[in-house]
């Protein structure tokens, strides 16, 4: 039996649609990638000359055809083009931000309730190989019960790039829009909602126009979680600390599969997302001390689920309440920077 084709289309064709979903769209049994927005270039052919290009979002959402649109645009326009999309009959992916805010969040799942479409957010990182391999410790009970979590994701751009949105100020834009999104949903799905949230934001690089360092603060009943990201730090490492009534993790280095699809490399390939032994983490622990080899991070997982959504009705696993809490933190986190004070979740 067949698989019913379900066209994609892409709404920009930037770092995300070029090296993230493109190449899992052309893999991936029962998607076909029909058409990108580009207003200007054609990138699109250059990976693939059967992708149809359209210079205008209208003619892109016009295409009957396309069943579900990946929006992969700069920050401040995801709620505009995420209505539009819905507005069209179409299901939607959205590049994280989901949206700059709780309450433009809430009128896109609002609406694509109403309209009888899926709309999830594309939090990748819960397959990264890293992240797999703390979920699948704390599972298992290795590590007890988890007093202290906390992760970082860090880059070195100590000079700020002039040339893309991201280094520019305006509404969606700053470090706690871009990296913050992925290490609130890691936490959210370990843990769940936290009961408490403090922040502090700040610009630490000469020249910067964005917030480019974040110390955000979960806080449970039993618990402690930190997330940190910083563009200032030349040592990505390490990248999780987990101390549990049982042991200690520790781990540095970030998972493979972004540096494996910017070097054109497809996620079809042997061996895909394997991590390196020299990126494996260590477990302390009177039952075992030592180096723990890293699961193999892959994103298909997401696609696939998509897929089966769209066709079977299954659930997104990215689910609309696990984005509204997401975007609850970080508007809570801006607010407690601002007000120097710790915040109820509730």
């Amino acid at each position: 039996m067949s698989l019913k084709t379900i066209n994609a289309g892409l709404i920009g064709f930037g770092l995300s649609g070029r090296y993230f979903h493109a190449p899992f769209l052309s893999v991936i049994p029962g998607f076909r990638l029909k058409g990108v927005f580009e207003r200007t270039k054609n990138e699109a052919q250059a990976f693939d000359p059967s992708i149809e290009n359209h210079r205008t979002l209208g003619s892109l959402l016009d295409d009957e055809s396309i069943d579900v649109v990946f929006i992969c645009t700069p920050n401040d326009t995801h709620y505009s083009y995420a209505i539009a999309a819905l507005e069209k009959g179409k299901h939607i992916v959205i590049e994280k931000p989901f949206a700059n805010n709780e309450a433009e969040a809430s009128e896109i799942f609002a609406l694509a309730a109403k309209k009888g479409l899926i709309a999830t957010a594309y939090q990748n990182r819960r397959w990264d190989s890293d992240f797999l391999t703390v979920q699948r410790l704390i599972s298992e009970g290795r590590l007890g019960h988890i007093i202290e979590f906390e992760s970082r994701y860090d880059r070195y751009r100590p000079i700020p790039v002039t040339n893309t949105w991201k280094e520019q100020g305006g509404v969606g834009a700053g470090n706690v829009y871009n990296l913050g999104p992925h290490l609130i949903d890691q936490a959210l799905v370990l843990f769940g909602a936290p009961e408490t949230v403090a922040a502090e934001i700040r610009t630490v690089r000469e020249g910067s126009a964005i917030d480019d360092y974040f110390s955000i603060l979960l806080g449970y009943r039993d618990k402690l979680v930190t997330l940190k990201s910083s563009l200032l730090i030349y040592h990505n490492l390490p990248r999780y600390l987990v101390h549990g009534s049982k042991g200690s993790f520790t781990k540095g280095g970030l998972d493979v599969q972004e540096e494996t699809l910017r070097q054109g490399v497809l996620p079809s390939e042997e061996n895909w997302g394997r991590e390196p032994a020299d990126r494996w983490g260590t477990l302390y622990s009177d039952a075992y001390t030592g180096i723990i080899e890293s699961e193999h991070g892959d994103y298909t997982p997401f696609y696939q689920n998509m897929y089966d959504s769209i066709v079977n009705g299954a659930a997104p696993a990215v689910k609309p309440e696990e984005v509204i809490r997401t975007t609850r933190v970080i508007d809570l986190a801006f607010r407690s920077a601002q007000e120097n004070a710790v915040l109820s979740f509730l």
